[in-house]
């Protein structure tokens, strides 16, 4: 019954009430990266859900997007604005996703929602994270985010859609509320963000 009826209730009123009360960071975010990214304050971009089926993510735009001399855009690290790097360490970049999760794109809790082009790179476990509705945070969030592997991250995922509860849900949110104060697991070892998956080595 949770699964299926009440955890998308709660998600709803949850991101509905969320929103109210982070809207003057909501706001602040807004108008800070507004000018270091160029009048650009929101990053857009096409992401696989629940059965695979595709929606528009909504984040803060953390870097910027400038390039060498070849027309080539900079290194993740080079493009990380001052205030880009406040926000995804203090994991306000997330927020704009609560939209999302009004819309039912997404949930508060679940799988991240990852790039459309790893689909085919997926092997038959790894494709049951899509099982249900991608998450702002989830347990491979909470058990690491971009410091661990690709295949731990997926098992981490497809444990928790075969766990999938309440109580399994409660324990990932005050789990996420204590990593985001410790700033943990934000950035991969060496790397700005998490190195692109290349399918099963």
């Amino acid at each position: 019954m949770y699964k299926y009826f009440f955890k998308r209730l709660l998600d709803f009123v949850a991101a509905f009430l969320a929103l109210l009360l982070f809207s003057p960071l909501f706001i602040l975010a807004t108008i800070g990266l507004f000018f270091a990214n160029q009048g650009k304050p929101f990053f857009f971009q096409l992401r696989p859900g629940k059965d695979e089926k595709l929606f528009c993510i909504i984040k803060f735009k953390t870097m910027n997007d400038k390039k060498d001399s070849k027309g080539n855009l900079l290194s993740d690290a080079e493009r990380l604005t001052p205030v880009g790097s406040f926000v995804r360490k203090t994991s306000l970049d997330e927020l704009p996703q609560l939209l999302n999760v009004l819309k039912g794109d997404m949930s508060l809790i679940g799988p991240r929602p990852l790039l459309p082009h790893y689909l085919p790179l997926y092997n038959e476990m790894q494709k049951r994270r899509h099982e249900v509705r991608p998450g702002i945070t989830g347990w491979a969030q909470v058990n690491g985010r971009n410091a661990i592997s690709w295949e731990q991250k997926f098992e981490y995922d497809v444990w928790y859609v075969d766990r999938l509860s309440w109580w399994l849900d409660l324990r990932i949110f005050f789990l996420t509320i204590q990593k985001v104060f410790k700033s943990e697991g934000i950035n991969a070892v060496n790397s700005a963000t998490m190195e692109p998956f290349n399918g099963e080595r």
